[in-house]
């Protein structure tokens, strides 16, 4: 392990989380605002933090990143962000309990949206919008914004994008790794600002829309609202951000082939048909169920559609938004929703869960194994997008999968040790935190909040939040004793 060419990049996210923290304590001025402190001390701290890094020198040291420094960089900066981003809540008294501050700043920058918070409307603006702008800052990454204003860091910095980047293959959009982070920040702003100018023609407040489009972009699913989107009651918003869940939880890669006039092979994607009917299915499939099992609070279809859609929508997308208390619908569009918390979106997106892609690899995995069973010497070939999967690809796929349902098992028993809640809501805060959904069912539901969780169910939850975001691997190299020897 090369430390000091690790130590060196984590200066460089430290600088750049300081400069992030800059925009919230702009705004505490504009609302004039006494929460200066909030925001000057952390920038301090990661200042302080910084300058050690810099003074480092690798001379003498291979310099180049591989797959074990780049896992490393992402883990501890996550962790090290996280931390200090934490800061604010408690020394504005927002948050007093450092516990609670901290798993609502890892809910944030891992784009979760799950809160302990009961009333967001009594917070000071700035401190809402810092809330809001983790979701937005952690849909992208914070390495991917590294490479984009520091477009001539570390050529071996591939490694450590594939460990932040989502999907079980990562590669780049074009031959240089800096102008694929700036690409990629260019789409990721780009619809930002068009969504928040959508709800603006919406007669939302600009606070409001700013920092409900910060939270749909990252589908980290935050609202500044106590209601969350139910307290605006239009269906003009509730049309908006549903065509931007959807729009955020696709590979941003769809984009760049519109973009670079190949639409058609962007049309063709096979995961993207199979996530485009997964989500019509499920739209329809619980729109029927309402109506027949829920008629008292979905008299017509229409309604039923409505509500069925923008919650198919905010969970499949893994934003977390809620139009309705859906812990009240029947069963059927109950065990629906939890499918779709734990399917996700594409591989590519800002979207939590396992990936659509690495589901359909699974599928044909299993069923080229039962082929071989019928036909043993018959050569079978795994395909997705018209191209062969590697065998490696096709492990660890399986593996992620073990260990993320590992995760998700081990992870309900240990917040089950305290007795809060029934077996429905505990197992759905474990799937929500590492499927980075949000809200889940019970005691967790879209009306209720984690704040009744223990401090160690709450650190639980949040490792699993880190787990999910930055699926599994980079924070299993940084826990294996393997990473720390010559």
């Amino acid at each position: 392990m090369n430390w000091k060419t690790v130590f060196k990049n984590l200066g460089k996210i430290f600088i750049a989380e300081a400069v992030m923290l800059l925009i919230p304590l702009i705004s505490a001025a504009i609302y004039g605002e006494d929460t200066y402190l909030g925001f000057a001390i952390p920038i301090a701290v990661l200042i302080a933090l910084s300058l050690p890094t810099f003074i480092v020198q690798a001379k003498g040291e291979e310099k180049n990143i591989y797959a074990k420094e780049g896992f490393a960089i992402v883990a501890f900066s996550w962790i090290a962000m996280s931390l200090v981003g934490a800061m604010p809540f408690v020394i504005t008294r927002s948050i007093p309990n450092y516990a609670d501050a901290l798993f609502e700043t890892i809910s944030g920058f891992t784009t979760t949206g799950a809160s302990v918070l009961s009333d967001v409307e009594s917070l000071p603006k700035s401190i809402l919008f810092w809330r809001s702008f983790t979701n937005w800052i952690g849909g992208m990454g914070v390495l991917v914004f590294v490479l984009a204003v520091l477009p001539k860091s570390n050529a071996g910095i591939i490694h450590a994008f594939r460990a932040e980047a989502t999907g079980p293959s990562v590669g780049k959009l074009t031959s240089k790794m800096g102008r694929t982070a700036r690409i990629l920040y260019a789409m990721y702003i780009s619809l930002t600002l068009l969504e928040t100018l959508l709800l603006l023609l919406g007669k939302m407040p600009v606070f409001d829309a700013v920092t409900t489009a910060f939270a749909n972009a990252g589908t980290g699913g935050f609202s500044v609202r106590n209601q969350s989107i139910a307290a605006y009651n239009s269906l003009y918003i509730e049309i908006v951000i549903s065509v931007f869940m959807f729009l955020f939880s696709l590979n941003f890669n769809l984009y760049f082939l519109i973009l670079t006039k190949h639409a058609v092979k962007a049309f063709k994607n096979e995961e993207a048909r199979a996530y485009v009917l997964l989500v019509v299915f499920s739209m329809f499939a619980i729109a029927a169920n309402l109506v027949y099992s829920a008629k008292s609070l979905f008299p017509t279809f229409g309604e039923a559609l409505r509500a069925s859609s923008f919650q198919v929508l905010s969970l499949s997308s893994t934003t977390g938004f809620s139009s309705v208390d859906y812990d009240v619908w029947p069963t059927l569009s109950k065990v629906i929703l939890l499918f779709l918390m734990m399917t996700g979106g594409m591989a590519g997106s800002t979207a939590g869960g396992m990936k659509v892609s690495r589901l359909m690899i699974l599928f044909k995995a299993t069923a080229a194994d039962i082929r071989k069973m019928v036909h043993p010497r018959e050569i079978v070939t795994i395909k997705l997008e018209g191209q062969k999967v590697e065998d490696q690809v096709v492990n660890n796929v399986r593996v992620y999968f073990i260990i993320w349902v590992a995760i998700l098992i081990l992870c309900t028993l240990l917040i089950s040790i305290e007795r809060f809640g029934d077996f429905m809501t505990n197992f759905s805060s474990s799937l929500s935190c590492i499927g980075n959904i949000g809200p889940g069912f019970g005691l967790v539901g879209p009306a209720c909040n984690f704040s009744g969780y223990s401090a160690f169910s709450k650190i639980i939850l949040s490792l699993e939040m880190l787990f999910g975001r930055l699926e599994i691997f980079p924070l299993i190299v940084l826990f294996s004793p393997a990473t720390y020897k010559k």
